[in-house]
């Protein structure tokens, strides 16, 4: 592997600076995140592709915002702006539970520590370059910025708060994935124009007095329940948020206006998404995709779990509800060419320490690559912030061809032992039967493949719950869907004589789930042989219509009344529920049985002496498969906590993505 200078990372520090021979910078980026030069990272993707523009550009990451603010002040003043961002995820994802409780470790910081960053960098870090050059203007990134760009509902405060842009004092906001705004807001600055004569730049959003909007308030633009009316009235926030979600999914979006004060957030319509050699663009940059050398003899989390890993394309038309992508990434895919994705594996099995075993050949979903509308005309006319739900549009191109020709390509290489696909697999792309029998034989073929040849003995898939009526408001399909998955997982297992085996997330307490159909999950993932693991208590996150119906308790879309877990104790008493299997938790469950009216379940839970009896539902699942224990697959102590908000594919961290100006990253698992 080729031998790294200091002088090939962006620099981090002035004397860095100085071995460039800068003595003045262009851009200075503020990131919460340590700073790993590798394209699954924001920071490093918006700092390689301003420099790759010829902008002299430097990070500081992790800077102490305690004391003198010495970090703040090394780099000097920037020519252009300073750049913020918390890092790969949302701030307060990061650092608290569901249960807002501190976490005791930070994926993202050398040797996973805790502290290095505050809550709310993208505030705190902006509040305090403005007291120490008030003058230059500061841009927000990321995904904190993105889901806070317009009111929003802030669980860690459990109050409704104002665009991000009032209480931080930034003068700009680049949502979604950044290289297109962020370039073009840099050549705009550099050619002499103010702040205020950028705000044309599409994807930005920025305050200013009703006067000062560009072109005025026109019949064009959506005018937005103002702040205030939202903090008064629930039903005006839900009605809000469904403007917001579908003009983030159009490929032909209106401005939006949200008076806040006596000004307005003004939020322009966002890139078109990027083209193949544009993406290619961004990921074909020298990135070293290694940790900055500051941090030798120091673990990041985060890093080890992506550094064997590839990103494919970007975008999500899952539109699952608890999902922040489809507001940071939209629901358009964006593919890397075949030769790029190659180039960046060849660089993978340069690295010293890499066996043959890629961790993970995915996007945000593992099997949306190459995937979109047939009829493009008819995509610019939609406005439905899912393709596939509440079924399958028959508009979508689900050919997995393209996708199989890559796996094909990597595996092909010297070097490549095996490609695993670690991120969230759709199965319902795969059981779908189109009128295209090219796309379903490839259907076919992908799912047998995936099992035998990119499966290390668990296949990841996120049924999230049991109940229809639950899985309608989360816009996942059917669990029937899973029980038919599950059954051809079985066949392909015992044909090819395997012992695979289904990892599945469920999340408990989302809007519309109540005790009861907790309970009805036990004693079907009992009846399935499952003892979860890989399970998590809904946690609201900014801009997501999960958040939004359990805030207001409206559907945005309907405005009728939906059911929401928020108590604690509710919240508990739904928990509890995964984890029927473990002695201690009988006695509460039993009660908890009893008191809800379905004494009745204890009975398919527990036998007479406490035991748990292995009983299916041969009628709903088919054929106990042969894999014992079917999904006692998870270790003791490897239980993962997931959040919405991570997106397992470009920040691989199984922590649900997030990322910069540029990425997106969900904590704890992608799927979607």
């Amino acid at each position: 592997m080729k031998e790294y200078r200091l002088s090939d990372f962006l620099p981090t520090t002035k004397k860095e600076c100085e071995l460039r021979g800068w003595d003045q910078l262009d851009i200075i980026l503020f990131s919460g995140d340590a700073y790993v030069d590798h394209p699954s990272f924001g920071a490093a993707v918006i700092g390689r592709v301003l420099e790759a523009q010829g902008y002299r550009v430097a990070i500081v990451p992790q800077p102490d915002w305690h004391g003198d603010y010495r970090d703040f002040k090394k780099l000097g003043r920037p020519r252009l702006f300073f750049g913020v961002t918390p890092g790969a995820m949302d701030s307060m994802v990061n650092r608290y539970t569901a249960n807002r409780r501190m976490r005791s470790d930070d994926a993202y910081s050398p040797d996973g520590r805790h502290g290095l960053r505050p809550d709310y960098p993208s505030i705190v870090y902006t509040q305090i370059l403005k007291q120490l050059y008030p003058d230059v203007p500061v841009v927000l990134g990321g995904i904190e910025a993105s889901m806070r760009r317009l009111t929003h509902y802030d669980y860690w405060q459990d109050k409704l708060m104002p665009c991000i842009l009032c209480p931080s004092g930034a003068d700009l906001i680049i949502y979604g994935m950044g290289e297109k705004p962020i370039t073009a807001l840099c050549r705009e600055l550099s050619a002499g124009h103010s702040m205020a004569e950028t705000r044309h730049i599409p994807q930005t959003v920025y305050l200013c007095a009703e006067s000062e909007i560009p072109g005025g308030i026109t019949d064009d633009d959506i005018v937005l329940h103002s702040h205030e009316t939202c903090l008064e009235s629930k039903r005006a926030q839900a009605e809000n948020f469904r403007h917001i979600e579908e003009e983030s999914n159009k490929m032909h979006a209106r401005r939006l206006l949200q008076a806040v004060g006596t000004r307005y957030a003004v939020v322009n319509p966002p890139y078109p998404p990027m083209t193949t050699e544009e993406l290619d663009a961004s990921f074909d940059l020298p990135y070293t995709r290694l940790p900055h050398p500051k941090y030798k003899g120091k673990v990041i989390p985060a890093y080890e779990m992506i550094k064997f890993s590839v990103n494919i394309h970007r975008g999500c038309f899952g539109g699952c509800a608890f999902c922040t992508i489809s507001a940071h990434q939209g629901k358009f895919i964006a593919c890397r060419s075949k030769e790029s994705i190659l180039k960046e594996v060849k660089q993978v099995i340069e690295m010293p320490d890499f066996k043959g075993y890629l961790s993970d050949l995915g996007g945000p979903s593992a099997n949306m690559y190459g995937m979109g509308g047939k009829n493009r005309k008819a995509c610019a006319q939609c406005c439905r912030p899912s393709c596939i739900h509440p079924r399958i549009c028959p508009n979508l191109d689900t050919d997995h061809s393209r996708l199989l020709d890559i796996y094909h390509a990597v595996d092909a290489l010297p070097g490549i032992k095996k490609s695993f696909i670690g991120s969230g697999v759709r199965y319902d792309l795969l059981l779908h039967r189109s009128a295209d029998e090219h796309a379903n034989q490839a259907a076919r073929q992908y799912t047998r493949e995936l099992i035998c040849h990119h499966v290390s003995g668990r296949l990841k898939v996120a049924p999230e719950h049991t109940s229809d009526s639950v899985l309608h408001l989360m816009r996942k399909p059917s669990f029937q869907q899973f029980y038919d998955f599950k059954r051809r997982f079985d066949q392909i297992n015992r044909e090819e004589q395997l012992n695979q085996q289904i990892i599945p997330y469920f999340i408990s307490s989302h809007p519309g789930c109540k005790e009861e159909d907790m309970a009805s999950l036990a004693v079907i993932t009992k009846q399935l042989d499952f003892h979860l693991e890989q399970v998590q208590d809904f946690t609201p996150t900014p801009m997501t219509i999960s958040t939004e119906t359990w805030y207001t308790g409206y559907h945005p879309y309907t405005l009728e009344p939906v059911y929401c877990a928020r108590s604690q104790q509710e919240k508990l008493a739904q928990r509890q529920y995964f984890f029927w299997y473990k002695p201690q938790e009988r006695r509460a469950i039993e009660a908890a049985l009893r008191r809800i009216g379905r004494p009745d379940l204890i009975a398919k839970l527990y036998d007479g002496k406490g035991k748990t009896r292995a009983s299916y539902d041969d009628r709903a699942i088919g054929s106990r498969p042969d894999t014992p224990r079917g999904s006692r697959q998870q270790e003791k102590g490897k239980r993962k906590s997931f959040n919405p908000n991570f997106d397992h594919a470009n920040h691989r961290t199984d922590h649900r993505r997030e990322a910069q100006p540029g990425n997106v990253r969900r904590r704890n698992r992608r799927d979607s």
